[in-house]
C-alpha cells in the first residue's frame, strides 16, 4: 500500500467533459496523473462508487462545501476517484453540482486503486473490485498525509481532516 513520502504512480485517469475546453474535447478525456500533480498540491479522495449512499450524501458534498477554504489553504485541484466509467462519474459532477470544484475522475479499470494497493474487494455485494475510501494531500506528485478508512467506515477521509493536515 502507498505511504507517506511515496511517489503517485503513473496511471491514466478519465474525466468527463461537458464544454470544450483548454485541450479538453468533449466527453471522456485521459488525465496522466503524473503531467497533473506536478507541481500542484491536489486534495484527492476515493470511494467505493458513484451515487452510493455514503458517498452522494457525505463524503462529495463535503469536499464541495470546503472548496474556498481547501483552496486558501494552498491547494490547487480537488480531485474525487471511484472506479466507475467517465460517463457515470460525469452524471454524478452534474447530480453533486461539483461545478469546477471538484474534478472527479474515473478509475475505469482500477488500475490505479491497484497500484496504490487500496483497492476494496465488492464482489459479495454485486459491485465487484472497488476503490477503498480514502482521502490523500498529494504535493507535488508525493503523498503528503494519506488517510484510509476501516471496512464500513467514514471517520479519516472526509474534508475536515485533510483541511486541517493541509494546515499543519
Amino acid at each position: 500500500m502507498i505511504k507517506v513520502g511515496d511517489t503517485l504512480p503513473a496511471a491514466t485517469l478519465m474525466e468527463f467533459s461537458e464544454v470544450e475546453g483548454n485541450g479538453c474535447s468533449i466527453g471522456p478525456n485521459p488525465v496522466d496523473v503524473v503531467k497533473a500533480t506536478a507541481g500542484k498540491t491536489i486534495a484527492l479522495f476515493a470511494l467505493p462508487g458513484a451515487f452510493t449512499p455514503t458517498c452522494s450524501a457525505k463524503h462529495v458534498p463535503g469536499y464541495v462545501e470546503k472548496f474556498a477554504e481547501l483552496k486558501a489553504a494552498g491547494v490547487d485541484e480537488i480531485w474525487c476517484v471511484s472506479v466507475n466509467d467517465a460517463f457515470v462519474m460525469g452524471a454524478w459532477a452534474r447530480d453533486q453540482k461539483t461545478g469546477n470544484k471538484v474534478r472527479m475522475l474515473a478509475d475505469g479499470s482500477a488500475n490505479f486503486s491497484k497500484a496504490l494497493g487500496l483497492t476494496l474487494d465488492l464482489t459479495a455485494r454485486g459491485m465487484g473490485l472497488r476503490s477503498n475510501r480514502y482521502s490523500m494531500l498529494v504535493k507535488n506528485g508525493k503523498v503528503a498525509a494519506l488517510n484510509v478508512e476501516g471496512p464500513g467506515k467514514f471517520e479519516v477521509s472526509d474534508a475536515a481532516t485533510l483541511l486541517a493536515q493541509t494546515k499543519a
